[in-house]
């Protein structure tokens, strides 16, 4: 349990919290949402102890262990990746160190009545609860299972961690954190740097784990899955609703009726108000009431809506210029790194108009094809052509790290900026949420939201007819997500995203690449028509495909039929009927054990003579074999209802 007092913390002037209070439970999901620069990555700083506050307390109990993934971070390692992700279990060396000492110390004792003696008691048993938690005896095979999971091959266990990119790092990081079985996880953007095959497996992994998850994620499909309390973070203060992201939306949005609500009747009053003073100010006879009426005035707080609604903020692409019919041909294209060949045989024609979404894992060659299309990459074989008055727009993964740190928000716009377009810098920018507080920060001080949406602020100043953007929603929030995929589906030029954000991608494209085994194919349709194609169970992802197909036939056709909402609803119900099975099946696994126990007792004449002197010895027994047959009646009734629950 975290407990949050008081929390206060201010930046240039501006709260980012004001007195701020609220708890972490043991078993909480959590989901922490609000605007980029709210102070979401503050709070989990915060949490972690990475970051004091101004003033308030954060209580974290001694025995309670905290992991935390931030957005970005420089690993310094030397090591291969395996090695590195068994580091995750040095704790359990320590643990068994201090577990020696205390038996040691407990072993000298003959205090056995004392508080010191029971208090070293406890330390060692949660010293050994916590050992067997950890599970470093099957350390190896553990560490091996999450990295497949997070995304990795058998064959890159043995590679340094600096021959990986950054994103690559942050999953080593990752995996490192759930090893250690933190009874507090905190993680900040972790899709980020995952496909959507990984950001299923994690799912899965977060949705049964044993303790708390706090996240921050802009990934609707993923909070939803996953949480089910939303911290909202607005305006210095929070909002706690015990509600899945999506019913947290609904909520607000009825909250910010009840604040329009009242601000409007408050205006109303004082209008009244002000009306009776103008009216009866220099009559004696009502100045009593006057002086009344204004200090009800005075008095009166007046309601504010929280966020500004932005629904009619927007930006358009300019019109793009004409380009030919074909804009991007390639013939038996191929690409190698060294002697590892990422892409083979590659035949793709994109003509102009076409939507199109590169889908697959990391490290298939999406990225690499993008870098092939805007001319960064060039040492590929085959043919590859560009159409007639092609003028290409990119957005790396890595733009935003590309912006100049010591200029301004209005000087990063400005120096690209010609002819008329430089009379309206401000507007582009206020269409980019940008105020006019912010357009004076340092690049450098912005958070990783506010640098992206910089970034692609840049894109629009030149028009071009093709735009490859590789994942663009990358530290967006909610609503500069929404922004930006309005503009893109609004735009009439031709599109190339890569993206692993499915709620993003959701109508906005007609046609995805998959790429996979070094070859792309194309599948006509949007990316949940697309999954459906695949029979990929809960938007799990392409390597795991078939085994989920055979496993879910019955209720794969059965989910086709429903509507995604009510799809997800559904999933959810068999998890939870999946949870309650898993925990009775402990159970009965744990009453077995203590009756066989009993059992074992009973057989030795010896001891049966001692037992039969307890007199609640047979009733404690009987009992736990009734408790038994109930947990097994309740174990077939369960698995009962999830048959018939995947047959819907």
């Amino acid at each position: 349990m975290i407990t949050v007092n008081n929390l206060s913390i201010a930046f240039s002037g501006i709260d980012l919290f004001d007195n701020v209070s609220f708890v972490i439970s043991d078993k909480d999901r959590i989901g922490l949402v609000g605007k980029n620069g709210a102070g979401k990555s503050t709070l989990l700083k915060i949490l972690s102890k990475q970051q004091e506050p101004q003033s308030g307390t954060i209580i974290v109990s001694q025995s309670q262990t905290i992991g935390y993934l931030p957005q970005e971070m420089i690993p310094s390692s030397t090591m291969n990746i395996l090695d590195e992700t068994l580091t995750a279990f040095e704790e359990a060396k320590r643990l068994e160190k201090k577990i020696e000492e205390l038996n040691r110390e407990i072993a000298n004792r003959t205090d056995y009545e004392s508080e010191e003696y029971e208090r070293l008691l406890h330390l060692q048993f949660e010293a050994n609860e916590r050992l067997v938690l950890i599970d470093a005896a099957n350390a190896q095979a553990e560490a091996e299972k999450v990295l497949l999971g997070l995304g990795f091959s058998r064959s890159d266990f043995s590679r340094k961690i600096l021959e990986f990119s950054s994103g690559w790092q942050m999953r080593v990081e990752l995996a490192k954190i759930l090893l250690k079985k933190p009874d507090i996880i905190l993680l900040d953007e972790p899709t980020n740097h995952l496909d959507i095959e990984s950001i299923g497996w994690l799912e899965n992994f977060l949705i049964n784990y044993f303790g708390a998850v706090v996240l921050v994620s802009h990934d609707r499909v993923f909070l939803d899955s996953i949480t089910r309390r939303t911290i909202e973070i607005t305006a210095g203060k929070i909002y706690d609703y015990k509600a899945s992201y999506s019913e947290y939306v609904e909520l607000l949005n009825q909250r910010r009726e009840t604040q329009r609500a009242t601000l409007t009747n408050q205006q109303k009053q004082i209008a009244e108000i002000e009306k009776f003073v103008e009216r009866f100010r220099y009559k004696a006879s009502k100045a009593k009431q006057v002086q009344s009426r204004l200090k009800l005035m005075e008095k009166m707080e007046l309601e504010t809506i929280d966020e500004v609604d932005i629904s009619t903020i927007h930006f358009r692409f300019p019109p793009s210029p004409h380009s030919g019919k074909i804009v991007v041909q390639m013939k038996n294209l191929g690409k190698k790194y060294g002697e590892k060949e990422i892409l083979k045989d590659v035949n793709i024609i994109i003509e102009r108009g076409d939507k199109i979404a590169f889908v697959g894992k990391n490290g298939e060659g999406k990225s690499t094809l993008s870098k092939v299309i805007v001319g960064e990459i060039t040492d590929y074989s085959g043919e590859y052509k560009e159409g007639h008055q092609v003028s290409i727009g990119y957005f790396a993964q890595n733009q935003a790290a590309l912006l100049d740190g010591n200029k301004t928000v209005f000087e990063t716009i400005d120096e690209i900026a010609v002819g008329d377009i430089r009379s309206k810098i401000r507007n582009i920018l206020g269409s980019f949420l940008f105020g006019e507080d912010d357009i004076d920060k340092k690049v450098k001080v912005l958070s990783g939201g506010e640098k992206s949406r910089l970034a692609l602020a840049k894109l629009i100043l030149s028009p071009v007819n093709l735009l490859v953007l590789d994942e663009p929603t990358n530290h967006l929030d909610m609503d500069s997500k929404d922004i930006l995929k309005n503009a893109l589906i609004r735009y009439d030029g031709t599109l190339i995203i890569v993206s692993h954000d499915r709620d993003f991608l959701q109508g906005l494209t007609n046609s995805l690449y998959e790429f996979r085994n070094k070859h792309i194919t194309e599948f006509k349709g949007d990316i949940f028509e697309y999954l459906e194609h695949r029979k990929i169970e809960d938007l799990k992802t392409l390597e795991t495909s078939k085994a989920k197909d055979s496993q879910n036939k019955n209720s794969v056709v059965s989910k086709n039929k429903m509507d995604y909402e009510k799809s997800k609803e559904w999933e959810r119900e068999l998890r939870k009927i999946r949870t309650k099975i898993e925990k009775t099946e402990q159970e009965i696994e744990k009453l077995e054990e203590e009756i066989s126990e009993i059992d074992s007792k009973l057989a030795d004449p010896d001891i049966i003579q001692t037992l039969t002197l307890d007199d609640n010895f047979y009733k404690t027994y009987q009992s736990k074999k009734d408790l038994l047959m109930q947990k097994m009646k309740l174990w077939e009734d369960l698995s009962l209802e999830l048959e018939e629950k995947s047959q819907q």
